[in-house]
């Protein structure tokens, strides 16, 4: 497991180390070269990363709002309602577990284009709210919930919303900080996508931003990268190992269930 880490981290490291030094000691790694954090300020001057963070933190909160909202509803129908062929609802949604969405890409673009949400947040958001990931997870979180408890609040005259929000929300809250990690995580790391549908720089995400430090053209300025790639990624780093507990256990109570 170590070396596995080791192994992992490998990029990470390379990354920090070519970010600190000079340009001069980046040959070679000597414990005696010379430290800087000029690479951050020039790289954080080299591109409007004020405006790219903004709109990846947007982006990533709209898609996981929607993905938690939406999938919360779906699963609690697909639990609780009585839906002729559900099974077959249930095996429709899983299907899209088994499509990548680069597959997606070009009718997509076209619906995006249709609506006129090209080169705007929603445009880039749109196709992620439905998450059959998310239903999946909350679908068997929702089974293992003792239906008594619905049923005594329905007794006491609650609706289904209050049910749902009352119960079934607080009971799964650790699979929604689980989904909420890998949801950001993804959608933080997205490139192909909003490279498609993004042409200004006032809704371009941080990993369209960060590529243009690779062009070929202007020469890859491997300090740069690494000083933008440590700023890019130090945010899930360290959201990652705060929720780390929640999102192992979640992960494996789903699994259980």
């Amino acid at each position: 497991m170590v070396l596995g880490a080791v192994v992992w981290m490998l990029p990470v490291l390379v990354a920090a180390w070519v970010a600190i030094h000079p340009v001069s000691a980046q040959g070679g790694f000597s414990w005696f070269a010379p430290l800087t954090l000029q690479n951050f300020i020039n790289a954080w001057q080299a591109a409007p990363f004020g405006r790219y963070f903004i709109n990846t933190i947007l982006l990533v909160l709209l898609i996981v709002v929607f993905q938690l909202v939406l999938a919360t509803m779906a699963a609690y129908a697909l639990v609780r309602f009585r839906l002729k062929g559900g099974g077959i609802i249930f095996s429709l949604v899983l299907l899209q577990l088994m499509i990548s969405p680069d597959v997606l890409i070009l009718n997509n673009y076209q619906t995006i284009g249709a609506l006129g949400l090209r080169d705007t947040l929603l445009g880039i958001a749109l196709p992620y709210f439905a998450s059959a990931f998310a239903i999946f997870l909350l679908r068997q979180t929702f089974k293992s919930i003792p239906l008594v408890l619905e049923e005594a609040a329905i007794v006491e005259g609650a609706s289904r919303f209050y049910i749902l929000r009352k119960i079934y929300i607080p009971l799964a809250k650790p699979v929604y900080v689980a989904f909420a990690l890998v949801s950001v995580s993804f959608h933080w790391n997205d490139f192909l996508w909003p490279l498609v549908i993004a042409d200004s720089v006032n809704v371009r995400p941080l990993t369209v931003g960060l590529q243009l430090f690779s062009a070929p053209e202007q020469g890859v300025q491997w300090a740069l990268i690494g000083a933008a790639t440590l700023m890019t990624s130090l945010p899930l780093l360290v959201l990652f190992l705060v929720f780390q507990r929640q999102f192992v256990q979640s992960f494996m109570r789903a699994g259980i269930r």
